[in-house]
């Protein structure tokens, strides 16, 4: 899933900066301290929300046409766009921590040498798997 984009609720809060929420996707909302922060946090609460829905198999709703959504006091529609795509890229690529054994002499000599173990083991699982 590439881009894509939904209309977002904005409301201004009484404790200052302002609340978030999708009308399409029950569940998925977000604030910000300033009209910025908003955006920036509804660009990923809207992405993470459509990669988890997508993760778990859930139909994903289409998005509604702005004009179409009734307009609720204090409240403006802005349009959001998120990268679903995005965050299954970053979460895919992330490490992981693996522990495992070699002989003490081998270990001795790749430090003397400074190999870096991770770089290493990658690009032996690489080759091996044929990456």
């Amino acid at each position: 899933m590439r881009a894509v984009i939904y209309p977002a609720f904005f409301r201004h809060v009484d404790t200052g900066g302002y609340s978030v929420d999708f009308p399409d996707l029950p569940g998925c909302a977000t604030a910000g301290t300033t009209i910025e922060d908003a955006v920036s946090a509804a660009r990923e609460a809207l992405s993470l929300h459509l990669y988890g829905m997508a993760e778990d198999g859930d139909q994903i709703p289409g998005a509604s046409d702005p004009s179409s959504i009734p307009a609720e006091e204090g409240a403006f529609i802005t349009i959001i766009e998120g990268r679903p795509d995005m965050v299954g890229d970053a979460i895919k690529n992330r490490s992981v921590k693996k522990t495992l054994t070699i002989p003490y002499w081998l270990n001795e000599e790749a430090e003397r040498h400074k190999v870096n173990f991770s770089q290493v083991l990658q690009e032996a699982l690489r080759q091996r798997i044929g990456v």
